[in-house]
């Protein structure tokens, strides 16, 4: 461990009980270093446009420190799926100039980070759900893309909204500033406008995969999957789990997801089609209630871990 940089290396203070890195996971060494990394985490500490309690700026700090105490070991998978490499980079800092400017800087300099990973998994740690749009273009946008992308968005809303409270950029309009250039495949859908419902109906590259259904029977995932192109961007707003398990959003819709059910899907996702990138977005932690946030940083993990074990 290096945390004090020239500091340490010039005095021999290795050895002193540095508290672990704020890597992912707490990783270090060879496993959080950029060049053997399969996995490349994004943190983006932005709010703006929020719409009822805020707090996701903390999201990803929340998400960073949560990680530093989960298990590496995957009994589903069988192995530590860290020993992949996953290299946690600087936060990123978005400028305050209002939600557009804000969200062309992000799709600017997402672009460019993809441009630099040489195959290496981006994962995008958010921050409200308006930081999805800027990654999904930037991602439909490479020019080494064959297929047009689909997009799975697991979220209690649709964010299909032209704009809200004036904001073209806003969290609750992410998917409408992208089906331009992305198919969407949206799952655990409770809270829309009628709005959002009659555009979604009149468009051939949106589908909606409502809350209710998942509850009856497992139909929903093959639903979904053949809904998805071979090429998936995988964003996941935690108000898609029921309250009961992730109160800290700053929306919660009460009848949401249910965890082993929803990992069921996602392995399949996984297996079943190519992932190029994913977001975890919306944690709005608490002070003292750290459940959540643990919850978060271990779908994260999970995640990585499906993402390896694919091959891809």
């Amino acid at each position: 461990m290096n945390p004090g940089g020239r500091l340490t290396g010039s005095r021999g203070l290795e050895d002193l009980p540095w508290e672990s890195p704020h890597n992912f996971l707490g990783l270090e060494g060879a496993m959080a270093e950029l060049e053997g990394a399969a996995a490349v985490i994004l943190p983006v500490p932005y709010e703006s446009t929020t719409s009822y309690s805020g707090g996701t700026r903390g999201g990803p700090r929340a998400i960073l420190e949560a990680s530093r105490f989960i298990e590496l070991y995957d009994q589903e998978l069988d192995e530590e799926p860290a020993r992949h490499g996953i290299h946690t980079l600087p936060a990123l800092e978005l400028t305050r100039e209002g939600s557009t400017a804000a969200m062309a800087e992000l799709e600017e300099a997402y672009g460019r980070i993809l441009a630099t990973l040489e195959g290496r998994f981006p994962v995008m740690l958010g921050g409200e759900h308006s930081l999805s749009a800027p990654a999904v273009r930037a991602t439909a946008g490479r020019q080494d893309r064959t297929e047009r992308l689909s997009v799975l968005q697991m979220d209690a809303h649709a964010d299909l909204r032209d704009g809200y409270e004036g904001a073209p950029w806003s969290h609750a309009a992410f998917a409408r500033r992208c089906v331009d250039v992305a198919d969407f495949v949206a799952v655990g859908v409770r809270a829309v406008s009628s709005e959002e419902v009659q555009f979604a109906g009149a468009s051939d590259g949106v589908r909606l995969i409502w809350a209710d259904r998942m509850w009856e029977d497992d139909a929903w995932m093959d639903e979904a999957l053949q809904a998805l192109g071979p090429e998936v961007y995988l964003t996941f707003d935690l108000d898609y789990f029921d309250p009961a398990l992730m109160p800290s959003t700053g929306t919660p819709e009460p009848g949401g997801g249910d965890w082993y059910r929803t990992l069921r899907f996602l392995r399949r996702v996984f297996r079943e089609r190519r992932v190029v990138g994913m977001d975890v977005v919306e944690l709005a932690p608490r002070p003292g209630f750290t459940a959540p946030d643990f919850l978060a940083a271990k779908l994260v993990y999970k995640l990585l871990g499906y993402h390896f074990d694919s091959g891809d």
